[in-house]
């Protein structure tokens, strides 16, 4: 069954790490908190503020989905610790492997974005396929852990813009109808 997913990561290692790569995709995994950063300054100003909040709330469910549920509930053994023959350009994660915690945060925010016609919507899907392959690259998921964190990711963003909308429909015209 892992055959074709160490195909697949033993195909890029072979030809297509670069030190420019190395550098390119060290970078891109380590950004991940861009999304911490741009939800807080959505949830500042008033125009993006709903998108900010749904930004917030994609990001907690899918931390309590991915490493708090799924992870040790499947407790997959990440590729690097089967094949301990590959040089790992970052620390070994100590976590379990699927799904992929930094693929589904990056395709939570940006299919919260996506769902709340957010302008950023298409450069935040092209950096959440980016951070998915950084972890192919870097050799510590399986392209099935980054797909299931890339659909877990765009369901639970359109899940979260659903919820703010019920809450703002259900509390806040009631709140604006009792103030006039």
């Amino acid at each position: 069954m892992l055959t074709w997913e160490f195909s697949v990561l033993d195909f890029i290692q072979t030809h297509l790490r670069s030190e420019a790569g190395d550098a390119v995709m060290l970078h891109i995994t380590n950004s991940g908190r861009i999304w911490i950063l741009l939800a807080l300054a959505m949830l500042l100003h008033p125009k993006t503020r709903k998108t900010g909040a749904a930004l917030v709330v994609a990001l907690v469910l899918e931390v309590l989905c991915c490493n708090r549920i799924l992870k040790p509930l499947v407790a997959r053994v990440r590729p690097c610790d089967i094949n301990t023959a590959v040089q790992l350009l970052i620390p070994r994660p100590s976590d379990f492997s699927f799904p992929s915690g930094h693929t589904g945060t990056s395709f939570a925010a940006a299919s919260a974005l996506y769902f709340s016609g957010c302008r950023l919507r298409v450069p935040a899907l092209v950096f959440a396929a980016l951070m998915g392959f950084t972890r192919l690259y870097l050799y510590v998921h399986y392209p099935s852990d980054v797909l299931a964190g890339a659909a877990l990711g765009m369901f639970l963003g359109w899940l979260s813009c659903a919820l703010v909308r019920f809450v703002e429909r259900k509390f806040c015209r009631r709140d604006r109808s009792a103030s006039l």
